[in-house]
C-alpha cells in the first residue's frame, strides 16, 4: 500500500499493527560517473520491488530524498540537512505515524550518512514513549541485513558497501544505465579507513579527491541485478517478520 495514493479515511481504517515503512536516502555527489540521485534511485527500486511482494500487508510512505550529506558538500550538486535538523525531521516523521495510531515503524535507509542521525532519532523517540510496551521502531540499511553477495556471485569483489563503488555502479547499470558515465577508467580507491575499526570524523575529500570510494571499474549490470535481488529479499524478510510478529518484542 502506498500512502501517497490513499485517502485519509482509508489510512485511518488500517490495522494499527500494519508495518509502516519510511524510505530515506540522499541527493549528493557520486563521483564522476554516477548521478547525484543514486542513493534515492537505489532504495526506491528496492522498495518498489518489495511492494510487489508485500502487496497490502505493509504501508509505504513516500521516499524522503533529503539526507545527512554534509561530508559531501565540497562537491557540487550535494544537498544536505544539518545533522540536528535531520534528527528532528526523522523524529517528526515517526511521531506523525504514532499520532495516527501505528505501532510498528521501519525506517529503510539508502545512504550511509543517515546511519548515525537515524539511529539517534529513533532512540530519542523511544525515550519519549518509554512507558509504552507496544512499539516497534526499527532502522535498517538495505545493504546490511545479512546478504553476502560475493558468496552468491564470486565475481563481486567488494565485501561491503562503498560510495559510487562496484556495488552502487552495478545497481545503477541494472536500472538506469543511461545515467552512468565512464566508470571503467575510474581508479580503485580503498574504502577501508587507515584507523579502522576506530571511527574517524571525516569529510569525503579526506579520503577521495574525485568523490568515489571503492572500485567502480569492475561493475556490471548483471552484478547489479544480483545485488538488487539479494537486498530486496533481505528487506522483504525483515518486513514479513515485522508484519507477522505478535507484538513489539
Amino acid at each position: 500500500m502506498r500512502l501517497a495514493d490513499m485517502t485519509w479515511p482509508a489510512v485511518a481504517a488500517l490495522d494499527k499493527d500494519t508495518p509502516v515503512v519510511i524510505p530515506i536516502a540522499a541527493l549528493e555527489q557520486h563521483g564522476h560517473h554516477l548521478p547525484v540521485f543514486t542513493d534515492s534511485l537505489l532504495v526506491g527500486e528496492i522498495i518498489r520491488r518489495a511492494e510487489v511482494v508485500l502487496s497490502d500487508r505493509v504501508l509505504f510512505a513516500p521516499l524522503m530524498w533529503l539526507g545527512n550529506s554534509a561530508h559531501h558538500l565540497d562537491f557540487a550538486g550535494t544537498m544536505s540537512a544539518s545533522p540536528r535538523v535531520y534528527i528532528e525531521l526523522l523524529s517528526d516523521m515517526v511521531e506523525n505515524f504514532l499520532t495516527h495510531g501505528f505501532r510498528r515503524i521501519v525506517v529503510v535507509n539508502g545512504h550511509g550518512g543517515n546511519n548515525v542521525p537515524g539511529d539517534q532519532a529513533l532512540f530519542e523517540v523511544r525515550q519519549r514513549y518509554r512507558k509504552r510496551d507496544d512499539l516497534l521502531l526499527l532502522f535498517a540499511c538495505y545493504w546490511a541485513l545479512g546478504s553476502r553477495p560475493q558468496e552468491v556471485d564470486p565475481s563481486i569483489e567488494q565485501q561491503s558497501m562503498g560510495h559510487a563503488c562496484e556495488w552502487e555502479t552495478s545497481m545503477i547499470l541494472a536500472i538506469k544505465p543511461e545515467l552512468v558515465g565512464d566508470y571503467r577508467r575510474a581508479e580503485n580507491i580503498d574504502q577501508a579507513g587507515a584507523f579502522d575499526p576506530a571511527h574517524r570524523a571525516w569529510i569525503t575529500k579526506d579520503r577521495s579527491a574525485v568523490g568515489h570510494l571503492g572500485n567502480p571499474s569492475v561493475a556490471t549490470a548483471a552484478k547489479g541485478e544480483t545485488l538488487l535481488k539479494l537486498f530486496t529479499a533481505d528487506v522483504v524478510d525483515l518486513l514479513e517478520r515485522v508484519a507477522e510478529g505478535g507484538g513489539a518484542r
